[in-house]
């Protein structure tokens, strides 16, 4: 159980000194190779449809259930101009440097990170307008996405800690960077929690299934312990930066984002327009677009 901590941000080849995750070879057939681009094709369509040059971006990646999370990890979806290519920006774990980059992704690598080609999710968030073009300024700010990476990674990282970071809350911080005043490029991280905390920015709670799992998480590369609240611990807790915490935030300050979420098993794609979730099962409801994938 507390292996699966580890993919609260990644998967595959993006783990380092743990080789059942990040040396591990994942061939995928042509089949799934390509109802996986199928899958990418209607994501690039939903974001062409918005008509804008930023988006927030999630990903389903393994089996979070037993943490009741669907999804793991999240980025900036970025274009330069109309009608040219989409690119997630987003933070990822490089294993042969050990150490956390930021990286630009293409939609249909970023939809083939998912651990299990069979199945997936993305959800996309279209901000209002003034929200959206501050995303968009400070997700193209490369010396602000760079102060505002840690220089170390835990999956599993305090929500309001400056000594690790995961994915998600590099996109929080982000936010907070891009929604909040401007700040010096050496405390980023510290001012943009504090605007984070003073916003009720909710973080997770991530709950931990048992205190056995909490306490071998201790002894798994990539999650660490030491930077939480020791009431948080005790209490089996955890403030993490998770994609639900982060779409719950958005749509508490920005009432008006639009919500698309495309899901797909292996025999048909699901989108769905608004933020009631389709769940992990991906199973099409009243009003939602289903399209089926050829055999």
């Amino acid at each position: 159980m507390a292996a699966h901590l580890l993919l609260l941000c990644a998967s595959g080849s993006a783990w380092a000194g743990f080789p059942t995750f990040c040396e591990r070879s994942r061939d995928i057939g042509a089949l799934e190779q390509d109802r996986v681009l199928r899958f990418a094709g209607v994501v690039k369509q939903e974001l062409d449809r918005a008509d804008g040059k930023v988006a927030l971006i999630a990903r389903a990646g393994t089996d979070l259930s037993r943490f009741n999370l669907v999804y793991s990890h999240a980025g900036v979806a970025l274009r330069d101009r109309p009608g040219s290519p989409w690119a997630v920006r987003q933070l990822y774990y490089a294993c042969d440097e050990a150490r956390p980059h930021i990286f630009d992704q293409g939609i249909a690598g970023f939809a083939l990170g998912a651990d299990a080609p069979g199945k997936g999710h993305i959800a996309l968030l279209f901000l209002p307008e003034q929200d959206s073009a501050s995303l968009e300024r400070a997700a193209r700010d490369k010396p602000l996405a760079l102060a505002l990476l840690a220089g170390k990674y835990s999956a599993n990282a305090y929500a309001y800690g400056t000594k690790y970071q995961n994915c998600n809350q590099w996109v929080a911080e982000l936010l907070a960077s891009a929604w909040g005043s401007p700040a010096g490029r050496e405390d980023a991280r510290k001012h943009a929690q504090d605007w984070l905390r003073a916003n009720d920015y909710v973080p997770g709670p991530v709950r931990v299934p048992s205190h056995f799992t909490m306490f071998a998480g201790q002894f798994v590369p990539l999650v660490h312990v030491d930077d939480h609240p020791v009431e948080d611990l005790h209490a089996l807790s955890l403030q993490v930066s998770v994609p639900a915490s982060i779409e719950a935030f958005v749509q508490r300050r920005a009432p008006a984002t639009q919500r698309v979420e495309i899901c797909h098993d292996e025999r048909r794609i699901v989108v769905r327009r608004g933020w009631e979730p389709l769940g992990a099962s991906c199973t099409p409801g009243p009003g939602d677009e289903v399209l089926a994938i050829a055999p």
